[in-house]
């Protein structure tokens, strides 16, 4: 099956396969023209990689998994492990994330009870970043 076909049967672009392709996670054959083909087998690796990269997974840790859940011994246990840990890692995006969020909401108020003459001046006087523990 053609490259077009065939990432639209993935739910990927013609992009993402050259692209993982160029990185060694995918291997189409090639017709006797040169054109890229693909077995209906590769199909669950570009889903897998796909998702994995939808939840947030680099493509060289995908990489890394990648012979094993070929192979069939990425184990589901494995999975759910890693995307606890995924998780993790988003809860603490997410609380770095409300930190932030609160620190502009308090530099917002310190502004408007200042109003500066110059909008230069209102960041050059910025109060410095609490140290948290």
């Amino acid at each position: 099956m053609q490259i077009s076909e065939f990432a639209a049967r993935c739910g990927v672009t013609v992009h993402a396969l050259r692209h993982y392709e160029a990185l060694g996670l995918l291997k189409p054959g090639r017709s006797a023209g040169g054109y890229r083909t693909y077995e209906p087998a590769q199909r669950r690796e570009v889903v897998f990689i796909a998702m994995s990269r939808k939840a947030g997974f680099s493509l060289p840790a995908i990489a890394e998994q990648l012979p094993a859940f070929r192979a069939g011994r990425l184990g589901i246990g494995q999975m759910v492990e890693a995307l606890q840990d995924r998780i993790s890692e988003i809860d603490q995006q997410m609380r770095e994330l409300h930190s932030l969020r609160a620190e502009l909401h308090a530099h917002i108020a310190w502004l408007q009870a200042r109003r500066p003459a110059s909008p230069a001046k209102a960041f050059v006087s910025i109060p410095k970043k609490r140290k948290t523990p």
